[in-house]
Order: structure tokens, then sequence, then C-alpha cells
């Protein structure tokens, strides 16, 4: 059994899209409503002993590219031990629907390399890269959520490769979610494909969690 990788007096930053964000700037701060907040109540009533700062800066909306333009002043100035990043499903969707605003998986990871880059140079912090999913079964009708499924194989084998690259801890998200689909609809975890509900963020929570060595 290995020790919670959280240590006493470490700062951790979540930064991320709406999956993250869960309402943390409105009624729900500091944390949101959603696997952030689920984690870190989960880790403060297993580990009361230790100091450990949580901050959520996740924003609705954000792409990547979001992320590498707030990236000093949301993540970087609070000199964090620990990164946890979790971004692609508003990338992926835009260039879908042929929004300028899109970030094609080549641009993706270029910029994603630069934010963890960024990281490694000016604080030295450990990455926790979860994947973006989709929960969804619908491959093959054609549909727009049967290309989403399909396109989002090329965002998640960028942040397998840059886990392995960064030594970062990788939470697998969308292959955790496909699991689950098989023994569950997926009205279980979410309203829609994107946006989980309580029992949603609870999978990611614990996901993130093992991977942590929380137990």
């Amino acid at each position: 059994m290995g020790d919670f990788l959280f240590k006493d007096g470490q700062t951790v930053v979540f930064v991320g899209d709406s999956i993250t964000d869960c309402g943390r700037r409105g009624p729900d701060a500091l944390y949101g409503n959603g696997y952030v907040k689920l984690a870190v109540d989960l880790i403060t009533a297993k580990y009361p002993e230790r100091r450990i700062t949580f901050l959520n800066e996740g924003i609705g909306g954000n792409t990547v590219e979001d992320l590498r333009n707030r990236w000093h002043d949301d993540v970087l100035r609070h000199r964090p031990d620990w990164v946890s990043v979790m971004v692609g499903i508003n990338d992926l969707h835009r260039v879908l629907r042929g929004d300028p605003a899109g970030v094609p998986p080549e641009k993706y990871r270029r910029l994603y390399r630069e934010c963890l880059e960024l990281t490694k140079e000016k604080t030295g912090a450990n990455l926790i890269l979860l994947d973006p999913f989709y929960i969804s079964t619908d491959t093959d009708t054609g549909s727009f959520r049967s290309r989403v499924l399909s396109f989002i194989s090329e965002y998640i084998a960028v942040v397998w490769e840059l886990a392995e690259e960064f030594g970062a801890v990788h939470v697998r998200t969308h292959e955790k979610f496909q699991e689950l689909l098989r023994y569950f609809p997926p009205d279980r975890f979410c309203p829609e494909p994107v946006h989980p509900n309580m029992s949603g963020h609870m999978v990611i929570a614990y996901s993130l969690l093992e991977k942590l060595d929380w137990r």
C-alpha cells in the first residue's frame, strides 16, 4: 500500500473547463459542486492532519488555448506543488462545428505542452492529467455524438503522450466511463455526454483519488 501523494503543507491547483469549474465562481465557491469538491472533501475526511491548500481554477467554456493565456495568473502565481488539468472537449467540439475558436489536435498538443513546460520550469510542480471524456455509446449512427466519440481519441492520445513525456499521474477518465457504460445507461452519469451529474463527478473523483493512493 502506497502513501497518499499529497503531502502536508502542499498546494494543489485544479484547472480546466466547466467540468472543473462547476459553479466555483458563484454560489458554490470555492471548489464548485463537482469532482474537485468531492475530491477535496474526501481528502479532508481521510487526512485531516495534512494542511493542504486546494484551489479550483476551472472556467466554463475554456479550451487549452484559454488555459495557456491565463496559465501565469491562474496557475503559476500560486506556486503549486501539484497541478491537475482536464481540458479538451470544447477544443474538439468547436473544431467539429467549424468554429474558428476550435483547437485541432496538433495545436492542442503544442499549447498543452507549453503549459506543462512552463509549470515544470517555473514551479517544478507534479502534474496530474485527466483525459477528456464523452459519456455516450453512439459510435456508428453518423450523428454528431458518434463523430465526437471518433474524434476524441485523437485528443486522448495527446494526453497519454504528454503524461508519459512529463511523468504525470494519468487519470483515464474516458476509459473508465466507457467501462461503466457496459453496465449502466449513459444518463446514470450524465444528462448529456459532456456535463456529469453527481454520480458522474464521483466517478471522476474516485478515479483521481485512486491514482493518488488515497485509501
